[in-house]
């Protein structure tokens, strides 16, 4: 048998998420259109007959405005030797400059082997490929290069063979059946985080925090979910709630759907919304939030 752990890094919005989710088949990771969307350390389980592929989906690396952007970068940035491969996921449809710099400059001081992915290749010309190519040879010695989609799946088939060619003999890590090790009270709030940021734009997305304070299997098989929005400003407790409580109708019914889906069971979903003043730059509340 042969296992291993494998880290996934990027700037934000690079597809670090849809790619892990078409490596499990399923959705493991939330996705958006929006920056820093994954804030935390999301574990992917891959396991075949005879391998286990451990997959750490990380926040986006990024230049931090916030302490929550800081806390981010440092989980993703710590994780780099922990692994024994580094996937370093760069979106192919923009050109590389000051933010990728500052990436391989994080990688240079890392002995794990890196594979560099060139994703979203479904939005440009397959010429555009080769100058995009030599930019990031020149800089860094990549153990290879792959340009995929992870949206169609397009060459995943290749970047799973490099994957496994890093897997190293030995036991499994975790039980065959489990494919996250994510409790159900974070899956809870991190699809409730995704509804807002499909639903809402600008500052409203960065600024939110999901909080499940209670969530519990009731003797009638219903599972009752209490949960609360945080956001940093009275207006932006306004947009989350919306004109006559229409928003946050809204995003209950799409999170409540889903969840039901997930648990197998009706979901009863108990939706508040509270301001938490700069919460962001607040480090007691965000331990609080989980973020520590």
């Amino acid at each position: 048998m042969k296992s291993g752990f494998a880290c996934i890094i990027g700037r934000p919005n690079v597809g670090k998420s849809t790619l892990l989710n078409q490596f499990m088949g399923r959705k493991v990771a939330i996705v958006s259109d929006k920056p820093q969307t994954t804030r935390n350390r999301i574990l992917g389980i891959l396991t075949t007959e005879d391998a286990q592929a451990v997959f750490i989906d990380t926040p986006g690396i990024h230049k931090p405005r916030h302490k929550l952007g800081a806390y981010m970068t440092r989980l993703a940035q710590e994780t780099l030797e922990e692994v024994d491969l580094v996937i370093h996921v760069v979106d192919a449809s923009v050109s590389p400059g000051t933010g990728e710099e500052y990436i391989l400059e994080q990688l240079r001081d890392v002995s794990t082997p890196v594979l560099l992915v060139l994703n979203k290749i479904d939005l440009i010309k397959k010429q555009e490929l080769l100058p995009l190519i030599d930019w990031f040879s020149k800089r860094y010695d990549f153990q290879n290069i792959v340009p995929v989609s992870a949206l169609t799946a397009e060459n995943l088939d290749k970047l799973r063979e490099l994957i496994a060619a890093n897997l190293k003999e030995g036991p499994f890590f975790y039980p065959a059946e489990m494919v996250t090790d994510q409790p159900e009270k974070f899956v809870a709030a991190e699809i409730i985080r995704e509804k807002v940021l499909h639903l809402t734009r600008e500052e409203v997305p960065h600024a939110v925090a999901v909080v499940i304070e209670e969530m519990k299997e009731r003797e009638n098989g219903l599972f009752y979910i209490n949960a609360v929005v945080y956001v940093e400003r009275d207006s932006q407790k306004g947009i989350i709630i919306g004109r006559g409580g229409r928003m946050l109708k809204e995003i209950g019914q799409l999170a409540r759907q889903e969840l039901q889906a997930i648990l197998g069971n009706k979901v009863y979903l108990d939706l508040w919304v509270k301001v938490k003043k700069d919460w962001r730059d607040d480090e007691a509340v965000l331990r609080s939030f989980g973020y520590e």
